[in-house]
């Protein structure tokens, strides 16, 4: 969902609105009763997408030396190569957390292709990789499943930029996770919530200005006691009139 300028929440449905952002308990739904389809493969592409914010065809077109070493094992980092990314802007690197190396870790890619996710291997995409519609069905299908409305593929991606945006993390440090080409058109991802705008003008509290009644020391000089008097007693001491100055009506 994401708030309007007229301040309406709008959630996406049928392809319509924005993507959701998804709560941490809608991700364990998800990944624990969503995906039955081919549970090892669907849970590590889908947390490619929320652990590296990488949009579906990115996901779905990375080659499998690109994430897993001639051992076998999860490379520190994922390359989503230059050529596969949105207007071909340039390679990126994104560290492989725990999270995510445990997903990957648990799926075994089929030996016969190049590819992280092959197509079907009884059609016409055996030679290649799965086709990101594909991917959309899949978590269109596990989302009728567990009930979650507003959801789509890039639902991932708004999710994990949104949470390091919260986070605090620098937004020229997202954008190289992102790869957005510019920062405007990462703003346009990230989600604002009504607690956060009504925490924000909270913080102008402490400028209300406050009540004081103004008490001079006495004047050590003089034998007389200096009076106690309240500042909006004060006259104002107004300059004398000039060309500069003209006197107000």
């Amino acid at each position: 969902m994401k708030i309007t300028k007229l301040g309406i929440l709008v959630m996406k449905i049928d392809r319509h609105g924005q993507a959701k952002i998804l709560t941490v308990a809608e991700i364990q739904l998800l990944f624990n009763e969503g995906f039955t389809v081919n549970p090892p493969r669907d849970r590590a592409l889908f947390a490619i997408c929320l652990y590296t914010a990488c949009r579906i065809s990115e996901a779905v077109t990375l080659n499998k030396r690109d994430v897993i070493d001639g051992k076998g094992n999860v490379r520190p980092e994922i390359i989503i190569r230059k050529g596969n990314t949105k207007g071909k802007l340039a390679t990126r690197t994104i560290p492989a957390i725990a999270d995510l190396r445990s997903k990957l870790t648990a799926y075994t890619p089929r030996k016969n292709s190049i590819y992280l996710f092959p197509g079907n291997a009884t059609n016409s995409r055996a030679a290649t990789h799965l086709h990101r519609n594909s991917g959309i069905w899949l978590l269109r299908e596990a989302c009728k499943r567990v009930g979650l409305e507003g959801v789509s593929t890039h639902s991932f991606r708004r999710t994990a930029l949104t949470q390091m945006s919260n986070a605090g993390i620098p937004l020229r440090v997202i954008q190289e996770i992102s790869g957005h080409r510019t920062l405007d058109e990462l703003y346009k991802y990230l989600e604002v919530k009504p607690e956060q705008v009504l925490g924000a003008v909270a913080s102008l509290s402490m400028l209300a200005p406050l009540e004081q009644t103004y008490s001079p020391q006495p004047q050590r000089s003089s034998g007389f006691a200096a009076p106690d008097f309240e500042l909006s007693r004060l006259v104002e001491v107004k300059p004398p009139s000039t060309a500069l100055n003209p006197p107000h009506a």
